[in-house]
């Protein structure tokens, strides 16, 4: 800890000194960097040390400002338990959601935490949007005397990787900043890689900041970036809720390819809420047979004694409840290829994209079958990830359904090598767990996907498949508040007899005229293939004329294909109807984006 007295002496500078300093600035102590910063214009090992023409050198700023963009909680949850660190660590705090932050005033901050995950196909969260558009842009001002560090969530399966924490750190350095320690990028079991970042921020900070007693209370949260559904919840993540699972039914009708669930879970008094757009986290446990299939495959003991985050168990209690066997992560698969020096995986991993591709269609079993090879319990252990609860949009509202929550749980199963595979979480919840069975769940608050707060306003759902469970919610939510706002509903699947999901609640919807309009395209019902974005096509008109009413759009659903064919013909819808060009079509749906009409909610 530094002493004010101490930190005056260390720190002031004559004027007439700094021409000398080009040789010995590196030695400097970080805080009188930050000091001498208000009398340099640039500072580098390997070019000269320019002297602004200014007597009155700016103190360093007290306060650690800590910036979270967070698509489903998980980086506001990070930033939230850092500022709680350092604030006990005695550093004054302002902690804000990017979306709270306005992207000019970055130029008044000296000391900055960025914390952001990654949404969709590398895109930034919608709460970042504007700061990451600005810092980008030529408007963006030069932040000499700017210290950062930034932390990237994302995972490993997806192609652009951590990327909107990459895209921050590359502005910031671009535009002068520097850096207080380098980014940390961290995959889905992020929690330990977050910790240990948080842990060499606060030390680091405190040597910037100092550590004054009269600061240790300052701390600005922005209540509205931090707001929930109603009262915080007691059960997060890390303390789940022990829930009942009431109701497993299937919806899809007997000949359909598909086998998609109605899960009703009961809260009973657990006096969790949620509202329509939220998510629930799901923990799950493994198959059993699948562990089981596993162990005997890699010829090892089931009792043998293995650890996991410093904690001790057996073999088949860690592959169980405590490891990731059900979605292979390509990290693994380079540790496999390395073991088991099979060519042909070998040859895979030289290509990144081909080890993502080929990670995300084998589970781990069978990976090792393709490329036998001995390994100890322990090694194999450690080269797993954490197991992880699994999302779901919340299909109901609790207007509606008060102390219960609805999921539609599309099954995740294939044939592999003459054995059957299934998602650890849907097989869980849809054919493992029976009916009165425990499960472990909380709430993931999505504040990105909010109905809106005027229920005048007209909104546009486009959810095909198992994305029509968030749509359920807004229509229970609509009719139990009064909203008067026009609804239309696109929705897509594979045939009609077998495959519309809640035809029933539609039709009511319908008759009782709380939905306006409903457009469907069963894509094997005809020998020409129909899809939702054929549907917006067709109606193009009436959906450019929505928007400009002020029409707030949702997308649910598949992120890889749907996603982007249906924001590509909402593109070519605006260039149409719009009279505009494509580049200021896409500038439209950024707009919506930023004034929070255009939402989405995919995987």
């Amino acid at each position: 800890m530094l002493q004010e007295k101490k930190n005056l002496n260390q720190t002031v500078l004559d004027v007439s000194q700094l021409s000398s300093l080009r040789e010995t600035v590196a030695s400097y102590s970080p805080l009188q960097l930050a000091w001498a910063s208000g009398y340099l214009a640039a500072k580098s090992e390997d070019s000269p040390v320019a002297v602004l023409p200014t007597v009155n050198a700016p103190q360093a700023s007290s306060t650690l400002t800590i910036l979270f963009g967070s698509q489903t909680g998980n980086a506001k949850g990070v930033a939230q338990a850092l500022a709680d660190q350092a604030q006990a660590q005695g550093i004054s705090v302002d902690l804000k959601s990017m979306g709270e932050f306005k992207p000019k005033s970055i130029k008044n901050i000296t000391h900055l935490l960025i914390i952001a995950s990654t949404n969709g196909e590398g895109e930034p969260p919608d709460d970042a949007l504007a700061l990451h558009e600005f810092l980008s842009s030529k408007k963006a001002p030069k932040l000499n005397n700017l210290y950062y560090s930034v932390l990237a969530l994302g995972d490993t399966s997806y192609e652009f990787y951590c990327q909107t924490g990459k895209d921050f750190d590359e502005y910031l350095t671009k535009l002068g900043a520097n850096k207080i320690t380098g980014r940390v990028d961290c995959d889905v079991d992020y929690e330990s890689d977050a910790q240990i970042w948080s842990d060499n921020i606060v030390e680091k900070s405190k040597e910037l900041l100092g550590n004054n007693e009269t600061l240790a209370d300052v701390v600005n949260i922005s209540t509205a970036s931090m707001s929930t559904a109603g009262a915080t919840s007691t059960y997060t993540k890390q303390n789940p809720y022990l829930a009942e699972l009431s109701l497993s039914q299937k919806i899809t009708g007997r000949n359909s390819a598909k086998d998609v669930r109605h899960i009703e879970i009961d809260l009973a008094d657990s006096g969790i809420t949620y509202q329509a757009g939220d998510a629930l986290g799901v923990w799950f446990e493994n198959d059993v047979e699948l562990v089981t299939e596993l162990i005997a495959e890699l010829s090892l003991s089931a009792e043998e004694m293995v650890e996991v985050s410093g904690e001790s168990f057996s073999l088949a209690q860690a592959l169980t409840s405590k490891l990731e066997i059900t979605q292979t992560a390509v990290n693994f698969i380079l540790f496999w290829a390395e073991q088991s020096q099979y060519e042909n995986l070998l040859a895979l991993v030289q290509d990144k994209n081909n080890a993502r591709e080929y990670a995300a269609n084998h589970q781990v079993v069978d990976v090792i079958k393709a490329a036998p090879a001995k390994v100890t319990a322990q090694s194999f252990v450690d080269a797993l990830r954490k197991i992880t609860p699994r999302l779901y949009s919340i299909a109901s509202s609790q207007a509606e359904v008060e102390e219960e929550v609805h999921l539609t749980v599309g099954l995740v199963e294939y044939q592999a090598n003459g054995n059957t595979r299934a998602g650890g979480a849907s097989s869980f919840l849809g054919k493992r767990l029976i009916e009165g069975g425990e499960v472990k769940v909380y709430i993931e608050h999505n504040n990105n996907f909010r109905l809106p707060e005027d229920g005048d306003v007209p909104v546009i759902m486009i959810g095909p498949g198992t994305g029509v469970a968030p749509f359920r919610a807004f229509m229970q939510e609509r009719e139990a508040s009064e909203a008067t706002g026009d609804n239309w509903m696109f929705f897509g699947d594979q045939t009609f007899t077998q495959d519309f999901l809640y035809q029933v609640e539609w039709q009511a919807y319908l008759k009782s005229g709380l939905l306006t309009r409903m457009d469907v395209a069963f894509s094997r019902d005809q020998a020409e293939k129909i899809y939702v974005q054929d549907r917006l096509r067709e109606n193009a008109a009436a959906v450019y004329a929505w928007l400009e009413r002020g029409a707030h759009l949702y997308i649910c659903g598949d992120m890889s294909r749907m996603a982007k064919d249906v924001e590509a013909t909402l593109i070519d819808i605006v260039v149409e109807h719009g009279k505009l060009t494509n580049e200021k079509a896409q500038q439209y749906l950024k707009d919506l984006r930023s004034a929070k009409r255009y939402h989405k909610d995919v995987y």
